[in-house]
């Protein structure tokens, strides 16, 4: 049903909660693209991501918040970012246009950063159907995409950063990352919206093969 003003009661809902949310208002007034910038800052504060990056690489960078967060507190690291969408150019980061799983996408990654990445972050989610099982499996996917990406493309020591679901990473994707890293957490940043099911893995210390 459309309102008066030919909005759905739903975009209503949506649009009354941004503006009267905060981390909306702050991304605006410190210039960030999107309020998802707090989520890795939050993240950062707790697990010290950030603090030895010089490498980044930003899966599905799109819109951007992210990566500027990293140039911000990490203005000599290298970033890259990429997206199938097209991104509005970001000051000090190189974005491709690509999928991260084209059989290309790790050489020219590379090839940007100047070497392997010493960290991997993920904001991606599924695009959603609608169907909460097929959701959750649509998403699930490409974290274990992501990660497997994070595996074959880290520096020894590196970490990787993805959104997951509620309940966190499953079994099988929880068990491919303690193999790989030496710690894996999970954590829900406050900037996370009390009502989402989105959580984060926080994977440090990359163990290479």
């Amino acid at each position: 049903m459309k309102t008066a003003r030919g909005r759905t009661a739903s975009s209503n809902r949506w649009l009354s909660r941004q503006l009267n949310d905060p981390y909306v208002r702050q991304a605006k007034a410190e210039g960030y693209r999107s309020r998802a910038a707090y989520k890795l800052i939050e993240l950062d504060e707790k697990f010290s991501i950030l603090r030895n990056a010089r490498r980044v690489i930003d899966l599905g960078i799109a819109p951007g918040g992210w990566s500027q967060v990293v140039r911000k507190l990490r203005p000599k690291a290298s970033v890259v970012g990429i997206d199938l969408l097209e991104v509005e150019p970001l000051e000090g980061v190189t974005i491709l246009q690509m999928d991260f799983m084209a059989d290309e996408a790790p050489s020219a990654l590379a090839e940007a950063l100047g070497g392997k990445a010493d960290l991997v972050l993920s904001d991606m989610a599924a695009n959603t159907v609608g169907h909460k099982q097929t959701d959750h499996l649509r998403t699930m996917g490409l974290v274990e995409a992501a990660a497997w990406f994070a595996i074959e493309n880290l520096e020894p020591g590196g970490t990787f950063v993805a959104k997951v679901l509620a309940g966190g990473t499953d079994a099988e994707l929880l068990t491919l990352l303690k193999k790989h890293f030496r710690t894996v957490k999970h954590a829900k940043p406050p900037a996370s919206r009390k009502g989402s099911s989105e959580w984060y893995v926080i994977a440090q210390g990359f163990k290479a093969p």
